[in-house]
């Protein structure tokens, strides 16, 4: 019997992970919004509600990350005139870097995928949630999206083709993040960046990086520490979050393999290889900004391999 509704879950995810700048992001298994897709009475697709948002988003289906990647997809299909309605729930702070609009364009292009039961694999799919995306910070890349659909750990080496590539991610791998509410528009956080970096830092990114993906596949919690270390974007947005050396200092001497800033910031995260170094990582960064006198979220997560699912 053909489903008249889907739910859609797409989970928040970590963009750049340090030393990938727009190339590299994993999904986490909370927080995340869901997209509700059910057929409608008047031709075309409509946003019937959005749930979470204080009213900050659009309703119009062609400036809204969801509804124009599913819009998108539709018209790919030929389908635009298709009665559709949609229902957002916003779970995810805005400006927070976890990726909320990628995880909106994620959840409305799959929601159409599985109503329709299209079956397509989420790859096909993917065009269409960065172009939702798009809308939100004028910037095509997949490194929250990528992550936000299909799940685990993404390395994108080129984001004009889309050419991307699953890592294998060890066991025992765990991510912390940390969320002071400050908020930083993507926008704001790209504009600061400088656009020339020297040779020596490209070389010491650049290792860094194919040393992380090697570190990754072999399982390498040793190599995977001395692989984190960003020496081209983190210096110049650690400007704009408050205490972001303290907290670092506070989460590496917790047992952290590394800290960094999660996408545009400014959440921040750590990764490390055991659930009680997790916690105490967690406690070492919520006591930092606690006594500073700023509120924050946190969440311990595996990196989620599924990414966007039907609930």
């Amino acid at each position: 019997m053909a489903r008249d509704v889907v739910k859609i879950f797409a989970p928040a995810s970590v963009a750049n992970v340090g030393v990938g700048y727009d190339i590299l992001g994993f999904a986490l298994e909370a927080p995340g919004d869901y997209v509700l897709l059910r057929y409608g009475t008047k031709p075309g697709l409509v946003i019937k509600d959005i749930k979470g948002d204080q009213g900050k988003l659009p309703r119009e289906v062609l400036k809204n990350t969801a509804g124009y990647a599913a819009h998108r997809f539709l018209e790919y299909l030929g389908e635009l005139d298709m009665p559709l309605e949609m229902t957002i729930h916003k779970k995810m702070p805005f400006g927070s870097g976890l990726g909320s609009s990628a995880a909106s364009a994620a959840g409305g292009v799959f929601a159409v995928n599985e109503l329709l039961k299209l079956n397509m694999h989420k790859s096909e799919l993917l065009k269409f949630a960065v172009e939702g995306e798009q809308i939100a910070d004028g910037a095509y890349h997949a490194d929250n999206v990528g992550p936000s659909l299909l799940g685990g750990m993404v390395l994108i080496r080129d984001n004009k083709t889309l050419d991307i590539t699953k890592l294998y991610v060890p066991k025992g791998l765990m991510a912390v993040v940390i969320y002071p509410r400050i908020q930083i528009l993507t926008k704001d956080s790209r504009d600061i960046l400088k656009p020339d970096i020297t040779l020596d830092q490209h070389i010491a990114q650049s290792g860094n990086l194919a040393t992380l993906v090697a570190a990754l596949y072999n399982s390498d919690f040793d190599k995977i520490s001395r692989c984190l270390d960003d020496t081209i974007i983190e210096p110049q947005r650690a400007l704009l979050i408050p205490y972001f050396y303290e907290a670092k200092e506070a989460a590496m001497n917790a047992g952290a393999l590394g800290f960094s800033i999660s996408g545009a910031g400014p959440s921040m995260f750590a990764l490390c290889n055991s659930t009680f170094i997790a916690e105490n990582i967690a406690e070492a960064l919520k006591k930092v900004y606690k006594d500073h006198k700023v509120r924050t979220k946190s969440y311990i997560s595996k990196i989620n391999q599924e990414g966007a699912e039907l609930c």
